[in-house]
């Protein structure tokens, strides 16, 4: 009897299947020369190289032909990376928790699944910890596109050492969970206070008269979820999972495009990748035209600004400061110059760091 079309199909791809695990096995073996090489070099040499990895999704992109998507083939490849960066260097990432948050799964979707993950149940402790040298980086949320800046993020900065290494975007799907399956027996809502925000025209359409119950985050709420048969919360699919917990109701977001930005926080300087933002930290004299003297020099030298946040400066009454975000790396011509001029007349210049764009 012929081979049919499915055996042979199926051959083929246990073939190819036996390539790319020599070629993998190749590839992580090469890691371990790389690190090798590295610590002939010094002890002090970083292993985790966000520009390098930058570099090297970008060119996976720029090579895939489908059928896979840009986004499928880039989380394939950021975890063949995460687990061949294990091999050279173990990395401790703290988040802020509790398993299960949005934070938890920015940490995955950044570094992999081959790191350690610490979960933390503040802001302010995931800046100590990497401080410290407890965690070699920290993931904070920074921003959503519904709810605006996470203000506690930005106020660690103006006393943190610590340099941003990297974003990353996550869009951004609530669920409607809950122990059993009846919508009518739901009496409160828990969530984080910005997802219930972001879930406002849902809950008023849905639940109107239902209690909303602010809690420290998602995950903490799908817990308490998981013990009450009266509650509900608002939280992820992995939530779910991890909890035991029904979906009663999917993407209740009001925003479909909902997404939430992500910082990560270390000690290291990034070099440049060729597609880089920098953020900065400016504070200015409290008189007339002090916030264009802050404008002026990156707008005459050719720099893009992509955005600009004010904060309380907490040291003299109605003196703030800004941060800001724009284009390019601080090894970059124009860049270097306007930041030089922006020094000479801001009372305080701070760079946040200098990082790759999150392109996915």
């Amino acid at each position: 009897m012929s081979e049919s079309r499915l055996d042979k199909l199926r051959k083929r791809i246990d073939t190819l299947d036996e390539e790319i695990q020599k070629r993998l096995t190749e590839r992580a073996e090469c890691a371990q020369r790389v690190a090798e090489a590295k610590r002939s070099d010094g002890d002090d040499t970083e292993f985790y190289r966000p520009e390098r990895e930058a570099e090297i999704l970008r060119l996976v992109r720029e090579r895939n032909q489908g059928p896979l998507s840009d986004e499928e083939i880039t989380r394939l490849f950021r975890e063949i990376m995460s687990a061949c960066l294990a091999l050279e260097q173990p990395l401790t990432i703290a988040y802020l928790g509790p398993e299960g948050t949005y934070s938890h799964d920015a940490a995955l979707k950044h570094f992999g699944h081959s790191v350690k993950l610490v979960s933390l149940g503040a802001i302010d402790e995931i800046f100590r910890e990497v401080e410290a040298g407890s965690a070699s980086y920290g993931v904070v949320p920074v921003e959503n596109s519904t709810e605006g800046v996470i203000n506690h993020t930005l106020d660690m900065f103006i006393r943190s050492p610590l340099k941003i290494c990297g974003d990353v975007e996550l869009r951004i799907h609530h669920q409607l969970l809950a122990a059993g399956s009846d919508l009518d027996t739901i009496k409160r809502v828990r969530a984080h206070q910005q997802s219930l925000a972001q879930c406002r025209e849902w809950l008023d359409a849905n639940l109107p008269g239902v209690e909303r119950v602010a809690v420290s985050s998602n995950a903490e709420a799908a817990r308490l979820a998981a013990e009450d048969d009266g509650s509900a919360a608002i939280a992820s699919d992995v939530s779910a999972e991890i909890y035991g917990l029904q979906i009663l109701a999917g993407n209740i977001e009001d925003d479909p495009n909902n997404t939430t930005r992500f910082l990560i926080t270390g000690k290291q300087k990034v070099g440049p990748s060729g597609r880089d933002k920098t953020s900065l930290m400016v504070a200015v004299h409290n008189k007339a035209g002090a916030l264009y003297s802050l404008l002026d020099p990156i707008a005459r030298h050719g720099v893009s600004m992509t955005r600009i946040e004010s904060r309380p400066s907490r040291i003299s009454k109605w003196d703030y400061v800004f941060f800001v975000d724009i284009e390019g790396h601080v090894e970059d011509e124009n860049v270097a110059a306007a930041l030089a001029e922006l020094a000479s007349t801001a009372s305080q210049l701070k760079v946040l760091g200098s990082y790759p764009k999150c392109e996915l």
